[in-house]
């Protein structure tokens, strides 16, 4: 096997822009929110371009508060994400949603970098920056589903800890259907890339495990903690974005 990719030129990679730019005309002939999609896809294309720009600096710098300050902004920013559903009492809320990430992603980071993959130095940036970032998106987007459907429930009067109930039922819902669906219907991004770099694909698989098994429990973990913390608070149904 091969341990080369192709580069990809710039121009092949703009025809990717074509059925992204297909899928934003529908919204918009569907009088749907266009405008997000465009705006999501022009930040995704900002914020890629940066990251390409910084991490080969920062893999080179190899300085562990430097790592350390980049986990800490990715938690933060997760945070706040996680909540962009919720029109009000999000401040108040964000709190809640930071000891979830800090409880069910950075132990569940920690026992992937320290135990599983034993680093030396602990903090080695190309490895931990990325798989970093799968746990705390991950994450992220649970806490998400979970935060919208349980105020959701609420409105309708539903008692807190079924609503509680109900909310982690349905976050799971994605990442559940993940683990039915990977090697049937999908070869993850992870090992994907490792099988196109010439990695053997049983090695591949191993990873692919730890990846699965590290996604599904910080979201879990994540998602029922911030439920458990939303419970405990005497708070009312929170009005939902449109």
């Amino acid at each position: 096997m091969t341990n080369s990719l192709p580069i990809i030129p710039i121009s092949s990679l703009l025809l990717m822009l074509v059925p992204v730019a297909g899928v934003l005309w529908i919204q918009y002939k569907w009088s749907l929110n266009y405008k997000e999609g465009l705006y999501a896809v022009s930040r995704m294309l900002g914020q890629l371009l940066i990251v390409g720009y910084f991490l080969g600096a920062i893999f080179n710098a190899d300085r562990a508060w430097i790592i350390i300050l980049i986990l800490t902004v990715m938690i933060v920013a997760a945070s706040w994400i996680a909540l962009r559903t919720i029109v009000k009492q999000r401040r108040q809320l964000f709190l809640y949603v930071l000891v979830s990430l800090l409880i069910g992603g950075v132990t569940t980071l920690a026992l992937v970098t320290q135990v599983v993959l034993e680093f030396d130095p602990w903090y080695k940036p190309q490895y931990m920056i990325p798989l970093a970032g799968m746990i705390f998106s991950n994450s992220m987007n649970t806490i998400s589903l979970a935060a919208e459907r349980y105020f959701e429930e609420l409105k309708r009067d539903v008692e807190k800890l079924k609503a509680r109930n109900i909310a982690f039922r349905a976050a799971m819902i994605p990442i559940t259907n993940s683990l039915f669906a990977v090697g049937l219907v999908s070869l993850p991004g992870m090992m994907t890339g490792q099988i196109l770099s010439g990695i053997d694909p049983l090695i591949a698989v191993r990873y692919q495990i730890m990846v699965m098994a590290m996604i599904f429990a910080s979201g879990g973990i994540s998602s029922a903690i911030c439920l458990v913390l939303f419970t405990r608070k005497d708070s009312k149904p929170i009005s939902m974005q449109n």
